[in-house]
């Protein structure tokens, strides 16, 4: 039996397998929403529904998660994440 990869949800704080959170991932001073979690480099991880990716917007978590503070990368991946195609 394969092990699964858990990973720990920014928005909600709770720990869910990989392949069930979007990725975001910080490389060479370029943010990459990456849900098939194929790049490597500093990540935070968030559940793939509306109001989890809201709470994780609201808290700014690609901020804190990252130690990032590009403002305007920061607002093209929130977007990107809003427009995602999630549940409810």
């Amino acid at each position: 039996m394969k092990n699964e990869i858990i990973r720990k949800c920014f928005g909600c704080k709770s720990l869910k397998p990989r392949e069930n959170l979007i990725k975001i991932t910080l490389l060479n001073g370029a943010l990459i929403v990456n849900p098939e979690s194929k790049q490597c480099g500093r990540s935070v991880y968030v559940c793939k529904n509306k109001d989890c990716i809201k709470s994780f917007i609201k808290n700014k978590g690609i901020r804190k998660g990252l130690k990032f503070n590009n403002d305007i990368l920061i607002k093209k991946t929130e977007e990107k994440l809003l427009n995602f195609n999630v549940s409810n």
